[in-house]
């Protein structure tokens, strides 16, 4: 028996990490995370709880109508909370995105990106390999491409694992 010792590099065992725990490479059609206890299950339950709190409402008789109304203006709050914490989350992602792709334009071309990009189409850019990167950021510019069209023109795709 033949013992090999192999020296990988920081990214190369941060991809081997990422494919034993998501198991298959990211792509165009299955980049986008749900998550379903989120996504599906609490904001569900947020709502029906925001529609049954105005029928309670609705139902209330003079003694019961302040706790009630409280209900209605708790659970929007809710709703709020519920929209807005997942809102500012991608926001702030957004912002390390747009910081990270222009970084990684300025060491392949020696210059920032175009102030023409739109933040859209920065965040669909990260997707692209660097080969393409650079063709892509200009086409993107020039033909003023969405961001589905820019996600569906990159051949060479570069997951993006660490987004929620």
């Amino acid at each position: 028996m033949v013992e090999k010792n192999v020296l990988l590099s920081g990214s190369q065992i941060e991809t081997i990490n990422h494919k034993l725990i998501i198991m298959s490479e990211q792509n165009f059609k299955n980049h986008i995370r749900m998550v379903p206890l989120y996504h599906y299950v609490a904001g569900m339950l947020v709502i029906l709880g925001f529609g049954g709190s105005i029928v309670n409402l609705f139902h209330a008789d003079e003694h019961t109508h302040y706790s009630a109304a409280l209900l209605v203006v708790a659970f929007f709050v809710l709703i709020l909370i519920f929209w807005y914490a997942r809102v500012f989350a991608l926001k702030a992602q957004d912002r390390a995105i747009r910081a990270e792709e222009n970084f990684r334009h300025f060491i392949l071309t020696g210059k920032p990106f175009d102030s023409k990009l739109k933040m859209g189409q920065i965040i669909a850019l990260r997707f692209a390999s660097d080969e393409e990167f650079i063709a892509l950021a200009k086409r993107a510019v020039d033909e003023n491409l969405s961001q589905k069209q820019i996600k569906q023109a990159i051949q060479h795709w570069r997951g993006d694992y660490y987004r929620v």
